[in-house]
C-alpha cells in the first residue's frame, strides 16, 4: 500500500479536525458513514484525483463537516475551538442568493401548478410552469458556475440549518424529524410512482397529455437516481427539490379532487330529486339522471334538426352553459363564453402530423377542431289523431204523433 495519502484521506483528515470537539467515538461513526461515498466519488473522478476536485463537488472539508454536524443534530463548535479563518475578501452573495431563491421560487411554482392540475384534472394548468423555467435555468447556471459552497454559506441557509439542528435536539420534533429522515429512501420511489400515475390520470382526461408523460417518466427516474446521492453532492438539490415539490402539490391536489368528488356524490344521494353542479368557471351545469349534459339537440316534427334554439326554464331563466372553442395556436379547448344557445359544435381534441393529417399514425402536434354537425339522426314518432268519438243519443221523435182517427 502506498504511503502517499489519497485525496479521500486528506479530505477526511480535515473533516476530522473540524469535528475535533466531538467525542472520538462519534467522530468515527460519522466518518464511517461518509467514507464509502467519498471513495465512490474518488473512483468516479479517476486515478490521481486531487483534493480540489472533491472540494469542487462537496465544498470545503470544514463546510462539509458543519453540514454533517447539523444533519446529525450535534451542537455547533464551542467558542475557542480552532477555526479556519478566511483572510481573503468575502465574496459577493448576489449570485449565490439568486441561485438559492431561484430554486425556492421554482419549487413553489411547480407545487402550485401541480396542485391546480390535480384538482381540475386538466393538463393545461401546467402550462404556467413554463414561465418559471428561465428562473430555474438561471439558478442552475449560477450553481454550476459558482458551486454549492457559496449557497450553503448564505445567512438564510445557515439559519435554516441551525433551526433544523435545534429541532432535532427537541424531544418531540427530534423524533418526528428522525422518522421523516428514515423515510427518505421510500420517498424517492413514491415520487416516481406518483409522477407516472399523475401522467396517466391526465391522459384519461385529455389525449394531449401524452406529450407530458415522457417528461414525467424522466423526472421519476431522476428522483430515484438523485435522491440517495443528496448527502454526498448537494448540487443534486436542484433536481430533488423541484421534483419533490411537484409531487407534494400533486398529492394535495389529488386529495382535494377526491374530497370534492365524494362531497358531490353525497349531496346527490341525499337529495336525489335535485342535483346542481358547476363547472370550473362557476357556471351551473345541466344534469339528467345524475349525468352532466353538455349539449342539446332539437328536432322538428319531420325529424329535421333545428339550429339557433334558446332554452329557458319554467320561470323564464336562461339555461346558460359554458361555451367552448378551439385555441388554434396550442390546439387545446378553451372557454369562449357562456350562453343558452343550442346546439353547440362538438370539440374534438387530437394530434396532427407534419402534413396536417388529423389523428394520423405519425401525429404528434396537439390539435383541436369543431364539428357543427348533428352526430345522430332522430326518428320522430308520428302521433295520429284519435278518431272522433261518436255519441249515440237515444232515439227521440220530435215530430208530432199521428192522431188516431176516431169513428
Amino acid at each position: 500500500m502506498s504511503d502517499k495519502p489519497t485525496a479521500v484521506r486528506v479530505y477526511l483528515a480535515r473533516v476530522r479536525t473540524a469535528l475535533a470537539d466531538l467525542p472520538a467515538s462519534e467522530i468515527e461513526e460519522i466518518l464511517e458513514d461518509v467514507r464509502p461515498h467519498l471513495a465512490e466519488l474518488e473512483a468516479e473522478l479517476g486515478e490521481g484525483a486531487r483534493v480540489e476536485a472533491l472540494i469542487e463537488r462537496l465544498g470545503t472539508p470544514e463546510s462539509y463537516a458543519a453540514e454533517l454536524r447539523a444533519s446529525g443534530g450535534y451542537p455547533a463548535p464551542a467558542e475557542g475551538t480552532t477555526q479556519v479563518l478566511a483572510t481573503a475578501k468575502a465574496p459577493s452573495l448576489a449570485k449565490p442568493r439568486i441561485a438559492f431563491w431561484g430554486l425556492v421560487l421554482s419549487a413553489l411554482a411547480l407545487a402550485l401548478f401541480a396542485f391546480a392540475a390535480a384538482v381540475r384534472v386538466e393538463p393545461d394548468a401546467l402550462l404556467g410552469a413554463v414561465l418559471f423555467l428561465p428562473v430555474f435555468l438561471v439558478s442552475l447556471i449560477l450553481l454550476l458556475r459558482g458551486g454549492v459552497e457559496p449557497v450553503l454559506a448564505l445567512p438564510e441557509v445557515a439559519w435554516l440549518r441551525q433551526a433544523l439542528a435545534k429541532g432535532r435536539q427537541q424531544e418531540d420534533s427530534g423524533k418526528a424529524i428522525s422518522y421523516l429522515a428514515s423515510l427518505k429512501p421510500a420517498w424517492w420511489v413514491v415520487c416516481a410512482v406518483v409522477l407516472v400515475a399523475f401522467g396517466l390520470l391526465l391522459m384519461l382526461r385529455s389525449r394531449s397529455a401524452v406529450l407530458l408523460l415522457p417528461f414525467l417518466l424522466v423526472a421519476g427516474g431522476a428522483a430515484v437516481w438523485a435522491g440517495p446521492r443528496l448527502r454526498g453532492d448537494r448540487r443534486l438539490l436542484w433536481v430533488a427539490v423541484p421534483i419533490s415539490a411537484f409531487v407534494i402539490g400533486g398529492i394535495l391536489g389529488g386529495f382535494g379532487a377526491a374530497v370534492d368528488l365524494i362531497s358531490h356524490r353525497n349531496s346527490y344521494s341525499s337529495s336525489p330529486s335535485y342535483y346542481q353542479s358547476s363547472d370550473r368557471y362557476g357556471n351551473e351545469q345541466l344534469t339528467y339522471g345524475g349525468n352532466e349534459v353538455e349539449n342539446v339537440y332539437a328536432f322538428d316534427a319531420d325529424g329535421k334538426p333545428l339550429t339557433e334554439v334558446y332554452l329557458y326554464d319554467e320561470e323564464g331563466r336562461p339555461l346558460t352553459l359554458t361555451r367552448y372553442g378551439c385555441e388554434r395556436s396550442s390546439g387545446t379547448k378553451e372557454k369562449i363564453g357562456a350562453d343558452n344557445r343550442f346546439p353547440r359544435p362538438r370539440i374534438e381534441q387530437g394530434v396532427t402530423d407534419d402534413q396536417g393529417n388529423y389523428n394520423g399514425y405519425n401525429g404528434y402536434r396537439s390539435a383541436c377542431r369543431e364539428d357543427a354537425g348533428v352526430p345522430f339522426s332522430a326518428a320522430i314518432p308520428k302521433v295520429t289523431a284519435p278518431p272522433p268519438t261518436s255519441s249515440t243519443a237515444p232515439a227521440s221523435s220530435s215530430a208530432p204523433a199521428t192522431p188516431t182517427p176516431t169513428r
